[in-house]
């Protein structure tokens, strides 16, 4: 018994550490840039994204407002505050949005994460978070905003404090960079036992035949699987990573990434406050919608 036991913990010891070789860099960098982009770009992206207020583009400014959703570093618990503080500013629910829906799609660090897929994957999932911003922001024009109607409620929500305050700007950097590993080290690193625990104990075929032949059943399989599995963008990589080494589509990918990230517990309790239970429930229905009809379209563009 011991000796089978050694054995299946060297197989998953050298699965393990291979993974962790082919990862740890684009953590290492996306950590990085992330806290980089949070320490002493947040405030700007802000400044950007309050600045498109009063400009005579309409309807055109849910493009800007995705990109900018993309680019924030923050968590769903820290946009949302500020999305209420530029609602009270009469900024509209359309470009709110979008850039919420694109904040919740990606972030820089998690873009940064996702290149170890490859330069395909990398851009599927830029595109697919910016168009999900784009997609949010039409549909509450057309049935809210066009119509006068608020899609959002952000009453008694404060802009939070920020947590970088230290005068030197190197303490600063120092502490969010702490603060992200403490935040998604666990995640990555359960992530990788995970993946090699799947590499050691599930065929390779059961893995093209769940998300490759059957394109349509692989898609929809992938946007379900991306609500119980995704609890870290980080953490999820491994898995995609081994997954589409062995036979998954790149439609499946797609609408994992985008069902994982609009799903996650903490996104989806921080929505349920701003939403209430009718609109939340269409919040739902519009992200398995979407993650469904890109999947599929990545598939049969790809």
């Amino acid at each position: 018994m011991a000796d089978i036991l050694h054995r299946e913990f060297v197989y998953l010891w050298f699965y393990f550490t291979v993974l962790f070789e082919q990862i740890f860099r684009y953590w290492v960098v996306g950590i990085l840039i992330g806290s980089v982009i949070s320490v002493f770009g947040k405030k700007r992206i802000t400044e950007w994204f309050g600045s498109l207020q009063g400009r005579p583009i309409g309807l055109l400014g849910i493009l800007p407002a995705s990109i900018l959703g993309i680019l924030s570093p923050l968590c769903m618990y820290g946009t949302i505050p500020i999305a209420a503080s530029f609602s009270r500013a009469g900024m509209k629910d359309d470009w709110l949005a979008a850039f919420m829906m694109g904040s919740i799609l990606l972030n820089p660090q998690l873009l940064i994460y996702s290149a170890v897929l490859g330069t395909t994957a990398l851009a599927v999932r830029f595109i697919s978070a910016l168009l999900g911003g784009i997609a949010a922001g039409l549909l509450i024009h057309v049935f809210y905003t066009r119509k006068e109607r608020d899609f959002f409620s952000f009453e008694g929500l404060q802009e939070p404090g920020s947590r970088d305050t230290a005068s030197n700007p190197f303490i600063r950097l120092l502490k969010n960079i702490l603060r992200n590993i403490r935040a998604t080290g666990p995640y990555l690193l359960l992530g990788i036992t995970l993946t090699a625990a799947f590499q050691r104990y599930v065929p390779n075929d059961l893995v093209a035949s769940l998300f490759g032949a059957n394109e349509a059943f692989g898609v929809l399989t992938a946007a379900a699987l991306g609500v119980p599995l995704y609890a870290c963008g980080g953490g999820t990589i491994p898995l995609l990573y081994d997954w589409m080494l062995q036979g998954m589509s790149m439609g499946s990918a797609a609408s994992f990434m985008i069902s994982g990230p609009a799903t996650k517990l903490t996104n989806l309790g921080a929505l349920k406050v701003i939403l209430g239970s009718r609109r939340f429930l269409l919040y739902i229905v519009f992200v398995i919608a979407f993650a469904f009809s890109i999947g599929t379209f990545v598939n049969l563009a790809v």
